[in-house]
């Protein structure tokens, strides 16, 4: 039976919402000028639809890929069109079978105040388990990736020696955790501040961990924190990282490209690592991970994440920036590193 906002007495909706918009296509860093924060109509849902207060929304490095007129694994975003994104909320109004009013749910209408998605796209949620800001990051779309893109795409096995690139980000920081908890006998992290450094130490049970912005090459670190070398690399920056990863590597090394965000504002091609001919002698494997293909190991990985998040085995960190107004400004910052674990933007 559906629910309309009457008959569960909920609140009078509002008339509008704001959202984000792209206008123009960046070239190179994005700026504040190729958004605009536009106002558009709320209606109530029509059939097998909810209507969503979004209470916290994602913003992610891929988004920057989705932001260049390019054939890609996901449709460039259209212009002057609401973005699209990871969001969870609130169920305001129910015109589907199973949605009630008050219901939180995960969906990808993100970037905007309200949300009229077809109820076969969001999927309920529980805020018992964790937070739910949590759903965006570690127990998300974020976690999924660290979980698949360590234990089935880079083949993680347990006394293995782990480096994450980018590990005080959402992804690298559950990366890192992850392979301690699986029995890696050494885990490196490099981060952008002394300060990032420290928490992948200290807080998050890293072994080792540098600085990538110091003077010294990141070669040249990793040689110093891994002396006898490494077995998987998890990749979010590219560039040099990935360059000196390969140099590291021991024979039957396995790497997970997850990310390059290094290039992802370059406007000429970023140049490939030097050393690829080592590929070859140490019979490496280098294979890329998209989230999307392994939606098969999402009751597993929430099971086990869970747990682990219960149990305090595993800790996550969200940077939130409040209000709508204020999204770009939090993707821009995420974009700069700005952001230790998860960058959301709050709602609430």
């Amino acid at each position: 039976m559906s629910v309309t906002p009457e008959a569960s007495g909920s609140a009078q909706l509002p008339d509008v919402s704001r959202e984000w918009h792209l206008v123009r296509r960046p070239h190179g860093w994005p700026v504040p000028e190729d958004f605009a924060l536009r106002e558009a109509p709320v209606s109530a849902p029509a059939d097998g639809q909810i209507l969503v207060r979004n209470l916290h929304f994602s913003v992610d490095p891929y988004m920057r890929g989705r932001m260049n007129d390019v054939k890609s694994y996901t449709p460039p975003f259209k212009l002057d069109e609401p973005m699209q994104g990871g969001a969870v909320g609130e169920v305001v109004a129910s015109n589907a079978e199973g949605y009630e009013v008050g219901d939180n749910v995960l969906h990808f209408a993100g970037w905007r105040e309200y949300a009229t998605v077809p109820a076969k796209h969001a999927t309920k949620v529980d805020a018992q388990v964790a937070p739910l800001s949590a759903y965006l990051g570690v127990l998300g779309m974020t976690g999924l990736t660290a979980y698949a893109g360590l234990f089935e795409v880079a083949s993680f096995k347990e006394g293995d020696a782990v480096f994450v690139s980018g590990a005080a980000g959402a992804v690298g920081s559950q990366v890192g955790q992850m392979a301690k908890l699986k029995g890696a006998s050494r885990v490196i992290g490099s981060a952008g501040s002394d300060e990032k450094v420290k928490k992948l130490v200290e807080e998050y049970g890293f072994d080792a961990a540098f600085n990538y912005k110091e003077s010294k090459p990141v070669v040249e670190q990793l040689k110093e924190a891994a002396p006898d070398g490494i077995d998987v690399y998890f990749d979010n920056v590219g560039g040099e990282h990935l360059e000196a990863a390969i140099s590291r590597m021991n024979v039957h090394g396995r790497a997970t490209i997850c990310g390059m965000i290094a290039g992802y504002n370059d406007t000429e091609p970023t140049p490939g690592p030097r050393n690829m001919a080592m590929i070859i002698g140490k019979r490496l494997r280098l294979q890329g991970v998209l989230v999307g293909d392994h939606e098969d190991l999402q009751s597993q990985f929430v099971s086990e994440v869970s747990e682990w998040i219960r149990s305090g085995e595993l800790k996550y960190d969200e940077t939130f920036v409040e209000g709508v107004e204020n999204g770009v400004d939090a993707f821009l910052g995420m974009l700069r590193g700005e952001n230790t674990g998860k960058m959301i933007v709050s709602l609430v």
